[in-house]
């Protein structure tokens, strides 16, 4: 606990610093500007795609070097742009880029995930069942039900050692930890902005709470009830296999239908986050605080701070042996927290080219998604922004799509809502084509191989996406998109 606060309180003096650093010289962030997305050039982007190839490439290549100094790594190429961009345009407009991608987005997104990862990580499931495809399969459709409200990262954590302990005498189980991740830690996430760090990003830029709900139910019910029903045919085929055996190297704990939930009070808690982020998205008092490079709403900064107060009371309230039974940690959130401030004041650049269109670098990119009568296609948007996301983090792709299109929440929800669906479809579901495709999938990788499941390799992964996911989202195209 003491080690989380240390990191919360680091990183905050960190931002602050760099803060002062930017606004020390004799230039002014209140009077400079941003400048136009159509003066930057395609070089801008680097420090972004460097960002995320070593977010993909690092953890396969040098896994060691990458968890002892990522943190270095990311901060190095947040460097990398800010300090160019100061020497080509002023301190004041480098101040001005990092203080709206650190208060206006970073922070309320790291707030909101370390909230739910913290309330999460504090309701523990005791008790086994035994891992039948009936079990298996209910487990599975749980997980992705609670992951629009309490999250990918919060569903998956909160099941993913109930389901090994009900699988842990069976052999043959890997599928079921794949389907996990493509349910769980992915799809199930598509129906609120808590669901997965792309719409939340989503609903910070404008878009509607209910509007996910109402425009991703058709697609996402049925991705889910396919891969529930393939998840099930196979699962009952391993299950009846001839010789199924336990696997040597799990231990075995008694079946039980009898399931203790420990750290109750966190179920409040949930509630109330839930609805701390409906009310930042149905009350408008129309009070709006100016700092320089962000304007902040009354709605979100309440939101904001009473998430970090039940954060702190989720720490103070939950037993201890709760968290001791989740194996809770701060590392997980921690890297995250890194890598994301990184992201998001990298992609600044990247947001002001596409917000120019077609005076942007990414004119081709345009071009690409786009008729000849300058109309987006739908299916485009879905397939390009879920290849994006399959092997670079999904909520940054789904921000630079959404940009590409206007980056106008309101238009896009209104004679753009088929685009918008597309983008956000495309985000959420191609997450599961690869395990750095979002956050939860490498956590689940971790939990399980840590039991003794012989996990998939990256691109062992890769074939079961290949053969299972891309399939499902070909007839998902061709009948929604």
């Amino acid at each position: 606990m003491q080690r989380g606060a240390a990191c919360v309180r680091k990183a905050a003096a960190s931002a602050f610093v760099s803060t002062i650093v930017l606004w020390s010289s004799g230039a002014s962030a209140a009077t400079a500007a941003i400048p136009d997305g159509a003066a930057l050039g395609p070089h801008w982007a680097a420090p972004f795609a460097g960002i995320l190839l070593s977010i993909a490439l690092l953890p396969l290549v040098a896994p060691a070097f990458w968890h002892r100094h990522f943190g270095k790594i990311a901060a190095a190429w947040a460097i990398a742009f800010l300090a160019p961009f100061a020497y080509a345009f002023g301190l004041g407009a480098a101040a001005l880029a990092f203080v709206h991608a650190i208060v206006a987005e970073y922070a309320p997104f790291i707030v909101l995930l370390t909230a739910l990862y913290t309330v999460a990580g504090g309701i523990c499931v005791r008790g086994s069942l035994h891992g039948s495809p009936r079990v298996n399969t209910a487990l599975l459709a749980l997980g992705t039900a609670l992951a629009s409200i309490m999250g990918t990262t919060g569903a998956a954590m909160l099941l993913i050692r109930p389901l090994l302990r009900a699988n842990d005498d069976r052999k043959h189980i890997v599928h079921v930890f794949v389907f996990f991740i493509f349910l769980v830690a992915n799809v199930g996430g598509s129906l609120s902005p808590l669901g997965d760090p792309p719409l939340f990003l989503g609903f910070l830029n404008g878009v509607g709470f209910f509007w996910t709900t109402s425009h991703l139910a058709l697609p996402m019910s049925f991705i889910c009830a396919l891969l529930l029903v393939m998840f099930y045919a196979l699962d009952a085929y391993f299950y009846r296999r001839a010789g199924e055996k336990r696997a040597p190297n799990l231990d075995p704990t008694p079946d039980s239908v009898r399931i203790v939930i420990e750290g109750k009070r966190n179920f409040v808690l949930l509630a109330l986050v839930i609805g701390l982020v409906l009310m930042s998205g149905l009350w408008k008092p129309g009070i709006v605080f100016d700092v320089p490079g962000a304007h902040l709403a009354l709605q979100d900064v309440v939101r904001d701070a009473a998430l970090v107060l039940l954060t702190l009371v989720s720490l103070v309230i939950t037993p201890r042996t709760a968290r001791t039974g989740n194996a809770f940690n701060w590392a997980p959130i921690e890297e995250v927290a890194k890598l994301f401030a990184a992201i998001f004041i990298t992609i600044a650049p990247v947001v002001m080219m596409l917000r120019a269109g077609e005076r942007g670098a990414f004119a081709p990119l345009l071009q690409l998604v786009t008729d000849a009568h300058g109309r987006p296609i739908d299916a485009m948007y879905f397939w390009a922004t879920g290849i994006l996301s399959s092997f670079l983090d999904n909520a940054p792709t789904y921000l630079v799509f959404f940009n590409l299109v206007g980056g106008d929440a309101h238009a896009l929800m209104t004679t753009g809502a088929s685009t918008l669906t597309a983008i956000s479809a495309g985000a959420v579901f191609m997450g599961a084509n690869s395990y750095i495709g979002n956050a939860p999938n490498f956590m689940v990788k971790a939990i399980a191989e840590s039991r003794g499941v012989r996990m998939p390799s990256f691109f062992g992964y890769l074939g079961w996406s290949a053969a299972v996911l891309i399939p499902v989202f070909l007839l998902t195209t061709w009948l929604f998109f």
